[in-house]
């Protein structure tokens, strides 16, 4: 499986394209930029499967209407942040004075954490919350990559002064989750460039005592 990381949106969330062999792709947290992400879809001549959402936040769901409805594909997001998807102030538009933004298609809900299969796609789901009250990564094991959304970046964590989150829960879900893994897995955020699970154990300063 390869990946691409694609920045999308007004402040150029990492948009993943998750591809096999066969052209098959999930797209996970299409930021905004639908047309443009499409565009690129159709040139590699890629296959979607679903939109896959680590988290509600503004700038994670601002392309997903348009991708989803393009490619007649399902959304995926946790249970927990299925209304955020229809509310500004509550999924951060409306703080950041960017414009109301909304997913008005219909989503199917990730209850909980697991083996999960999308299409020909297998992955752990892990519930790491803190940032967000439903945010969850994204493990897959035979590729050594994990999708973190914006729990844990290259030298940082999330932020967690937006609604209902929470720097300890945060803290416990990435201590808990993702430096578990093996120290070798890459680490794609939902913000910035790659990095590792031993990088960030050794040089996070956020995450000292870990």
């Amino acid at each position: 499986m390869k990946y691409h990381r694609v920045p999308l949106g007004p402040i150029q969330t990492n948009c993943y394209l998750l591809v096999n062999d066969d052209k098959e792709c999930l797209i996970v947290d299409p930021g905004g930029e639908g047309k443009k992400l499409n565009q690129l879809i159709h040139k590699q001549q890629y296959k979607p499967q679903a939109v896959v959402l680590t988290h509600a936040h503004f700038d994670h769901i601002g392309g997903v209407d348009e991708v989803a409805s393009h490619f007649s594909i399902p959304i995926y997001v946790h249970k927990k942040e299925k209304s955020w998807l229809k509310d500004p102030a509550v999924n951060g538009s409306t703080f950041f004075g960017l414009g109301e933004v909304t997913v008005q298609s219909d989503v199917k809900l990730f209850a909980g954490e697991g083996s999960t299969t999308i299409g020909s796609f297998s992955f752990e789901l892990y519930e790491t919350p803190g940032h967000s009250p439903g945010s969850v990564s994204l493990y897959f094991k035979e590729a050594e990559l994990v999708i973190s959304g914006d729990a844990l970046f290259e030298g940082s964590v999330g932020r967690t002064d937006l609604h209902d989150g929470n720097h300890e829960q945060l803290l416990k879900s990435i201590h808990t989750k993702l430096l578990v893994l093996p120290e070798e897995t890459l680490v794609l955020s939902g913000h910035g460039g790659e990095t590792t699970i031993g990088q960030e154990m050794d040089h996070n300063p956020f995450l000292n005592g870990f």
